[in-house]
């Protein structure tokens, strides 16, 4: 078979599975919920299969330990933080109309008479931009706390999840396996490398920069509760969530917690000096500690690269997309470095004449770390 048919064949294949990806979006959150579950569990179970567990006993100790926590998070933290959203939506017009009132006060001369001069009419503007901004967030709430759909969502997400997470836990090995005996044997070392590149970005990012949201989302939410601010979980949560983008999620909860705690705390610069306190630790312990051991120096993955993947698969698939989007960006970056080593070594670079060339400067090429494994990935 010809390189040009080949080539055909996989891009036809490669068509298919997002066409397919996207007729079935609507029903694949569970399934790929459970799959991205067993994929950030796989090592647990590995260090529980060498301690002397069975596979089979080893997903289903994970599985049920990760039930009881996420059923007692439903529980005790899920209403606190509907109602601190709830309530932020309905302060948040207030909370502007006073810091603005606040900083108006601290601004100097020149700054009032350039605003004043400009004949704009600056208060109504933030009043009508806080206005819009609660009843979004209201809107947001209402759609997913509303209707059939999201009742049955929320019934597969707790029901379905669980079931594939365990089945791919049990035959993850299986899978691999039976994945890479399919791969043509002529390809098989290069395919296997490419696997193994790609898992290394996507361990980096799903299981180490996952776990670090993870502690930092805790850490926020605990030092801002503690501090006394209020919406503090709320805050603390939603930065960490958005610090799997790179200083998002401090620079979001940053001004958020500022913000309130500024109209809360004024002029105790003592409890706002604590609010402050808690994203300066969070910020050092992530730089010095949590990236540094979780996550490595590199995973391949451009903060650009991927905010545009996130914008454009969440855009194509919706919710489905935002969970393919890492995995999907992280295997993207792979190939195009492997293309990129392949046309600075082919003819088309160095020249139909000049076959030996110049040495290629592959060390140029950004690539992460390859897994110590041997298996595919």
């Amino acid at each position: 078979m010809t390189l040009q048919k080949q080539v055909l064949i996989w891009a036809a294949s490669f068509a298919v599975l997002v066409f397919g990806l996207w007729l079935l979006s609507p029903i694949l959150l569970p399934f790929l919920a459970g799959f991205v579950l067993a994929y950030f569990l796989d090592p647990i179970a590995d260090r529980l299969q060498k301690w002397g567990f069975s596979r089979l006993t080893a997903a289903l100790l994970i599985v049920v330990v990760a039930l009881v926590v996420v059923v007692t998070s439903l529980v005790v933290f899920v209403p606190m933080l509907a109602d601190q959203v709830g309530r932020f939506a309905g302060e948040l017009p207030a909370l502007i109309q006073s810091l603005s009132a606040r900083l108006n006060a601290w601004a100097p001369s020149w700054m009032k008479d350039a605003v004043n001069n400009s004949g704009t009419d600056i208060q109504a503007s933030i009043t009508q931009f806080a206005g819009n901004a609660a009843d979004w967030i209201l809107s947001v709430l209402k759609t997913l706390l509303s209707g059939g759909l999201a009742l049955v969502n929320l019934v597969s997400l707790l029901v379905v999840t669980p079931i594939v997470a365990f089945y791919m836990l049990v035959d993850w090995d299986r899978m691999l396996d039976a994945i890479d005996s399919c791969v043509p044997r002529d390809y098989v070392d290069t395919v296997r490398e490419l696997g193994r590149d790609v898992n290394s970005a996507m361990a980096g990012f799903i299981r180490g920069q996952g776990t670090v949201c993870l502690l930092l989302g805790i850490f926020y939410a605990a030092g801002l509760t503690f501090a006394g601010l209020k919406f503090g979980l709320a805050i603390g949560l939603l930065a960490g969530a958005l610090t799997f983008i790179p200083y998002a999620g401090a620079m979001t909860g940053g001004v958020l917690a500022i913000g309130v705690a500024l109209v809360q705390f004024w002029p105790d610069y003592w409890s706002i000096g604590l609010v402050v306190g808690v994203f300066a630790v969070g910020q050092f312990l992530e730089g010095n500690f949590l990236s540094p051991k979780l996550v490595g120096k590199s995973i391949g993955l451009h903060p650009v690269w991927l905010m545009f993947a996130l914008f454009a698969f969440g855009y194509v698939f919706g919710f489905v997309g935002l969970l393919l989007a890492v995995p999907m960006a992280a295997a993207a970056g792979v190939l195009v470095r492997f293309a990129l080593r392949q046309y600075l070594s082919s003819r088309l670079y160095l020249g139909a004449d000049d076959t030996e060339g110049p040495p290629v400067p592959v060390e140029l090429i950004e690539a992460p770390p390859k897994s110590i494994e041997n298996r595919p990935a």
